[in-house]
């Protein structure tokens, strides 16, 4: 049984929120919250596994309510507005700069259209992220330093690094404005990202990251030529490959594909395309995706990092890439950022 903690200032929605989760047996409700005050005591008393958090209300609102909560208790915590619709692009990735692990538009009453469709996309989406293994987010702003590799071990004897892949899931959008929005002024390397991501979410992401962004983004066509000082990411719900004439080549995943590994098969690409002259990175997210293919790229050569547990909103792929050895280093974002200015300004230099 799946446990949740519905936190809403309207007692109407949270009557309905009840009547949703009460109709699926794999379900239970194990408390209610008005406000963020409430939301944060509960969250310690009930222990759930999920909980659904409003964005808007008295006091504490739901960004505050979830970072004492991810801070204190840490649960996979859904965002639920209707401030998360496409159209609203900074409230959705400011949820999970806080440590929200989704977000999940309000589904309108029961004689909408839509009602049916994204009342069963609540409940997938509850039942999915119950899963999650999140971790306690640090309350100091700067992260502290890894002791997993030491500084003047990153920077040995290696050839330079001609492309950058970078993939990512759960809790990565925050990370990768962290790091594109802190690279060198004069940063050259093209970076190509593979971000899991919701339908209809990946323009609004991409516009989100350029507002702090100095370097170029941009979702890329086949047969589009990789540049440097561009920021490149994977289509929705498509493979991207860099074929060896360092051109991109897009085509449509299969729906009836059962393993998708869109992060993985870049990786590939990018190992048999750049063998020792690339980067691969792997962020935070749930799932497995990219751990074979990052060591596809080690295996070629290239040098291969994973995010640390402790900065990763949700371990699972980077803790599948290291548990195979496919990570050359396991890093917080403050020493990839650092790795990569170095790797950046060697180049340059």
């Amino acid at each position: 049984m799946i446990t949740v903690l519905i936190v809403d200032d309207s007692l109407t929605t949270r009557e309905y929120l009840k009547y949703i989760i009460g109709s699926d047996p794999h379900l239970q409700i194990v408390g209610e919250a008005k406000n963020g005050e409430e939301a944060v005591k509960k969250a310690g008393s009930t222990n759930p596994d999920v909980i659904i958090m409003d964005i808007q209300m008295p006091g504490i609102n739901g960004y505050e309510a979830t970072r004492a909560i991810m801070e204190k208790y840490p649960v996979p915590i859904i965002i639920h507005s209707s401030l998360v619709a496409p159209e609203h692009t900074e409230n959705i990735f400011k949820s999970m700069k806080v440590g929200a692990v989704a977000v999940s538009q309000k589904p309108p009453g029961l004689d909408h259209p839509e009602s049916k469709e994204l009342v069963e996309k609540l409940l997938r989406t509850v039942k999915l992220m119950s899963e999650v293994k999140v971790v306690r987010r640090l309350k100091q702003k700067k992260i502290p330093k890894t002791k997993t590799a030491p500084k003047e071990s990153l920077h040995g004897t290696r050839p330079s690094s001609a492309l950058i892949a970078i993939g990512a899931s759960t809790g990565g959008p925050p990370i990768l404005q962290t790091i594109l929005s802190t690279l060198r002024n004069d940063f050259a390397i093209p970076i190509v990202i593979v971000q899991h991501i919701a339908n209809g979410f990946l323009e609004g992401m991409v516009d989100w990251l350029s507002q702090t962004a100095h370097l170029i983004l941009k979702i890329p066509k086949t047969g589009e030529p990789v540049q440097n000082s561009h920021v490149y990411f994977a289509p929705e719900d498509h493979y991207l490959e860099i074929t060896p004439a360092r051109v991109f080549r897009i085509h449509k995943i299969n729906a009836h594909e059962n393993f998708k590994r869109p992060i993985s098969h870049l990786f590939s690409s990018v190992a048999k395309t750049y063998k020792d002259s690339a980067t691969g990175i792997l962020l935070t997210g749930m799932g497995n995706d990219g751990a074979t293919g990052l060591k596809e790229m080690k295996s070629h050569g290239a040098m291969t990092l994973a995010q640390d547990r402790e900065s990763s909103v949700v371990f699972g792929m980077p803790g599948e890439a290291i548990k195979i050895n496919a990570a050359t280093y396991v890093l917080n974002p403050t020493d990839i950022i650092s790795f990569l200015n170095k790797t950046s300004h060697e180049m340059a230099g």
